[in-house]
């Protein structure tokens, strides 16, 4: 028998869950301010989701999926971006969003059920959140293979979750990516919990990433809780992709704290004491142990940043929930550019009742 091929997947760690540097840190990370907007980011995130949730129950959102524990990836992987790439999130990569100039009123929006609030004001070509799993990896090829046929120096980054990588979408999104060589690049948000299925039950790979090598992508895994680590490896997966080397699997390896959505209760399939445990290397106190220790951050700096991040969706709140609502006829408005006979008679139908 004779060996043709053979495979290794690396893992990269800068900080441990303490904030201990494990190795020399990647240039952009020796800039205080560069670790301090990433810091940030998260923190503005975490203030957001919680603030979502609150509306949510008391009945002023739609349901709505919580990062909490998770900011480092769609963080990480937005600052890795230039603003000419092109953001195709899942339903859980709002800190990526906002990095990327989204507005947080228009992500309110959304959640609440208004078309609106996919209209960004800021990334115009970024793609809307999308709710059915995986199935926008094929459309991040599609709009890779457009770059590549405009001779374009651009990228497109999928985030999905892990289990999307058990989906037929996602792999027929590598398969194609691998076969023309397209500038994109996938990440897989891991954070073990396919709703409430576990990672051990979605598939018996060892890892994830190595689900690439089958479609020819190099496949690397990081500390999905160290966002510096998140920020290099899709850093480097999407310049490789930009100077034509075509697409690469980032898996990033996190945890859920928080249930998987508003409509969830993760309390009827997992242990609080399993939950508790994985607090001990949630990404932003990492982050800030590790700024604390190197004397690059203090408590005023924090308690300012706390208060800032609360004014800041506060405001954005109070914007979302003082923007008058569509008409009912709204909820045909983004189906067809024309309307068939039938939704047509029944928009009029709509309309009539709606002014009685």
């Amino acid at each position: 028998m004779t060996q043709i091929a053979s495979f290794t997947i690396e893992h990269t760690r800068f900080l441990d869950p303490k904030g201990q540097a494990t190795q020399a840190l990647p240039a952009f990370a020796q800039n205080r301010e560069a670790l301090i907007d990433l810091y940030k980011a998260m923190v503005l995130t975490r203030t957001f989701d919680a603030k979502a949730v609150s509306l949510q129950r008391t009945g002023r959102l739609g349901t709505y999926a919580s990062s909490l524990g998770q900011e480092a990836v769609p963080v990480g992987t937005a600052a890795a971006m230039r603003a000419e790439d092109v953001f195709l999130p899942s339903f859980r990569e709002q800190g990526g969003q906002i990095l990327r100039g989204v507005r947080m009123t228009e992500i309110l929006l959304y959640w609440g059920g208004d078309e609106r609030g996919s209209d960004f004001a800021g990334p115009r070509e970024d793609f809307p959140i999308c709710i059915p799993v995986g199935t926008h990896a094929p459309h991040a090829a599609g709009v890779a293979r457009a770059f590549q046929l405009r001779g374009e120096a651009r990228v497109a980054v999928c985030v999905f979750g892990d289990g999307a990588t058990s989906r037929g979408d996602v792999y027929e999104a590598m398969n194609f990516a691998g076969v023309q060589n397209l500038p994109v690049v996938f990440v897989v948000n891991n954070n073990l919990w396919a709703i409430s299925v576990p990672r051990s039950r979605q598939t018996a790979a060892e890892t994830l990433a190595q689900k690439g090598i089958a479609a020819g992508i190099p496949g690397m895994q990081v500390d999905g809780n160290d966002v510096i680590a998140v920020r290099h490896a899709v850093g480097l997966a999407i310049e490789r992709a930009r100077a034509g080397k075509g697409p690469a699997l980032v898996e990033a390896l996190t945890y859920r704290l928080s249930d998987h959505t508003t409509a969830d209760d993760a309390s009827r399939y997992r242990d609080d004491a399993e939950v508790s445990a994985r607090w001990k290397e949630e990404p932003i106190s990492r982050l800030r142990q590790y700024l604390i220790e190197s004397e690059t951050w203090t408590k005023a700096e924090e308690e300012t940043l706390i208060a800032d991040c609360a004014a800041q969706v506060e405001a954005a709140v109070s914007e979302y929930l003082a923007t008058p609502p569509l008409p009912p006829t709204a909820m045909f408005d983004h189906l067809y550019a024309v309307l068939p006979t039938a939704l047509a008679e029944q928009r009029a139908e709509v309309e009539e009742a709606s002014e009685s």
